[in-house]
C-alpha cells in the first residue's frame, strides 16, 4: 500500500475492535466512532459497593480468535489477556434436585452423566466426536467464509462440505438429533440448551447446531484475569498500539453515498470522509437510519428475530459452594418455555436461569470477602412492545422463588445491590434491533445462507460486521466477521488500485 488509505468504522463493539486492529494491521489508517463513552459495546462492566459486573456475553470460548489478533499485531497476548481453562464448563441443576457438573476432561463428563443420568459413557464420547467432525467439515466453511462470494466456491471446499452433511443435520431439529443420540431427556435438554448460544430455539433450528458443544466441550472454556471486560481493555489497548483513533460520544447520524460508493459519514453536524466505511452497528439501523433505506431495512424483518435477555446483576451477601462461574437451573418443560418465547412472545412462568458468578474465579477482587457477584439472566422474546415492566415484576418473583427452591434458601434477603437490564434497555444501549442479542434467528434451515452479508451488493466501499451480519452473534463469532470483512477489503482494494 503506497498510502495509508482511511477506514471509518462506525461502533467499537467487539467486531468492531477486532476490525480496526485487522485493518490498520494492513496499513490503513483506522478511525472509530462510537455513540457511548466506552468501547465494547454490549460487552462492557460496571461496578457497584464493590461488586464488579460484566454487563454482557459472559462466557469465553475459541481463545485463539483473539490470539490471531495479536499475532498479526506482533504483540504478546499474555501482557494484555491472561486466561486460563475452566476444570467444569458449567453446574446443571433440575427441579428434581439432581445436579450435573460438566466438567472439562471429557472422560470424568461421561463417568458424571453414567452415574447421575444413567447415559451410556460412550454415548457422550460419541455425540462430542460427531459434533468435532460437524465442525471441522462442514461448520469452519460456514464461519470462516463469506458464503455471498463466489470465490468462496475456490478458497473453501463447500461442495465437499455439503457431501458430507448428513440429511438429518438439515432436515431433524436439534432437538431431534439430541433426542435420537442420549437416553435421558436431562441429557437431551442439557444439549438442546446449545440453540440459545445462539438465540434459536432446539425445537426449531436445525441439528447443524450440535456443532455449538464442540467449541465448549472439545476446546473448552476459558477465564479471562479481571472478566470477561478485560477482553474489550486488552482490544482497546492494542488498537490504541496499532494507531487506531477513538472519538467516543459521537454517535453517526447518516453514511455519506456519492454515485454507488460510500465515501463518509456525518457526525456531530460534520461530514468526515474516507475511502472505506465498516458498520458495526446493527444492519437493520444501519440500512434504516444510517443509509435512510427503510425498503432494505424491511426485508431484513422477514427473517426472525433472536430471542434477548433480562439480566439481574445482584450483589450477593453470601456464598454458595455449590455454585460456580457458570451455573444452569433448567425448567421442567423445555418445550413450553420455547413456545413461549419464539410463538407466544411471552416471558415463561417457570424460566430456565443461568447465573454467572466471576467472583469463583477472583475472590474478594469480583466481589467483597465473603460476598458474590451475581449476574443472573433469563431468554425472554425479542421487544414486540411487551410490557416489560410487568414483565420484569413477573421474572424477579419466578426467578427468587425458583432459586429458593433449588438452593433451600432465601435469595431476596442476600440481595445487596441490583440492577436490572431487559430488551428495551439492551436496544437503547447497544442498538440491536428489538433487543434482539444475536441479530436474526437460526431456526429455519436456511438461516445460515440469509445471514447479511459482509459487504454491501449495492453500495461500493460499504462494509458490515458484528453479531447481526455473517456468520453470527456471539464473540467467537463477532470476532470471525471481522476476519472475513478484511479479507473481503483487502481483495477489494487490490482490485481497484489494479483496474
Amino acid at each position: 500500500m503506497n498510502h495509508p488509505s482511511k477506514v471509518i468504522i462506525i461502533g467499537a463493539g467487539i467486531a468492531g475492535l477486532a476490525s480496526a486492529i485487522r485493518l490498520a494491521v494492513q496499513g490503513f489508517a483506522v478511525e472509530v466512532y462510537e455513540k457511548n463513552a466506552f468501547p465494547g459495546g454490549k460487552l462492557h462492566h460496571f461496578e457497584e459497593k464493590g461488586f464488579s459486573f460484566d454487563a454482557g456475553p459472559s462466557l469465553f470460548t475459541q481463545p485463539e480468535n483473539i490470539e490471531e489478533l495479536f499475532t498479526l499485531a506482533g504483540e504478546p497476548i499474555t501482557e494484555y489477556l491472561p486466561y486460563h481453562q475452566l476444570p467444569v464448563s458449567c453446574n446443571y441443576f433440575y427441579e428434581d434436585g439432581t445436579f450435573v457438573q460438566a466438567f472439562a476432561d471429557k472422560d470424568l463428563f461421561a463417568k458424571e452423566l453414567a452415574e447421575k443420568l444413567g447415559e451410556k459413557k460412550s454415548s457422550l464420547l460419541a455425540y462430542l466426536k460427531r459434533s468435532e467432525n460437524i465442525y471441522n467439515r462442514i461448520g469452519r466453511i460456514f464461519l470462516n467464509f463469506s458464503l455471498h462470494k463466489k470465490n468462496t466456491l475456490v478458497k473453501a471446499p463447500v461442495w465437499k462440505a455439503i457431501l458430507a452433511t448428513r440429511w438429518q443435520y438439515l432436515f431433524k431439529s436439534m432437538h431431534q438429533v439430541n433426542a435420537a443420540h442420549f437416553s435421558n431427556p436431562k441429557t437431551v435438554q442439557l444439549f438442546d440448551r446449545y440453540a440459545t448460544y445462539n438465540g434459536s430455539n432446539p425445537y426449531q433450528a436445525p441439528g447443524m447446531l450440535s456443532l455449538i458443544p464442540h467449541l465448549e466441550h472439545n476446546e473448552g472454556s476459558f477465564y479471562p484475569k479481571g472478566g470477561m471486560i478485560s477482553i474489550t481493555k486488552a482490544l482497546y489497548r492494542l488498537c490504541l498500539k496499532k494507531g487506531v483513533n477513538f472519538y467516543f460520544n459521537s454517535p453517526v447520524e447518516r453514511i455519506i453515498e456519492t454515485e454507488g460508493k460510500a465515501v463518509g459519514i456525518v457526525v456531530n453536524e460534520q461530514n468526515v470522509y474516507a475511502d472505506i466505511i465498516v458498520s458495526n452497528m446493527d444492519v437493520y439501523f444501519t440500512h434504516k437510519h444510517l443509509l435512510r433505506n427503510p425498503s432494505k431495512a424491511k426485508k431484513i424483518l422477514k427473517q426472525e428475530r433472536s430471542s434477548s435477555a433480562m439480566i439481574f446483576y445482584w450483589g450477593i451477601n453470601h456464598t454458595f459452594p455449590s455454585l460456580d462461574l457458570h451455573n444452569i437451573f433448567f425448567t421442567n418443560d423445555y418445550k413450553i418455555e420455547f413456545d413461549h418465547l419464539f410463538r407466544f412472545k411471552k416471558i415463561y412462568k417457570d424460566p430456565t436461569i443461568y447465573i454467572n458468578i466471576t467472583s469463583k474465579c477472583e475472590p474478594g477482587i469480583q466481589a467483597p470477602p465473603g460476598k458474590e457477584n451475581w449476574f443472573v439472566m433469563i431468554n425472554v422474546p425479542a421487544n414486540t412492545g411487551q410490557n416489560w415492566e410487568a414483565n420484569r415484576e413477573q421474572a424477579r418473583s419466578a426467578i427468587i422463588q425458583k432459586l429458593n427452591r433449588l438452593l433451600n434458601t432465601d435469595i431476596a434477603s442476600l440481595i445487596e445491590t441490583e440492577q436490572v437490564a431487559d430488551p428495551v434497555s439492551i436496544e437503547a444501549a447497544t442498538a440491536s434491533y428489538m433487543g434482539s442479542l444475536y441479530g436474526t434467528s437460526s431456526n429455519s434451515k436456511t438461516a445460515a445462507f440469509f445471514r447479511h452479508p459482509n459487504f454491501s451488493r449495492s453500495i461500493k466501499a460499504l462494509y458490515f460486521v458484528g453479531g447481526s451480519v455473517h456468520p453470527g452473534g456471539g464473540i467467537p463469532l463477532c470476532l470471525k466477521s471481522a476476519k472475513i470483512m478484511s479479507e473481503i477489503v483487502t481483495t477489494d482494494f487490490k482490485k481497484e488500485r489494479h483496474s
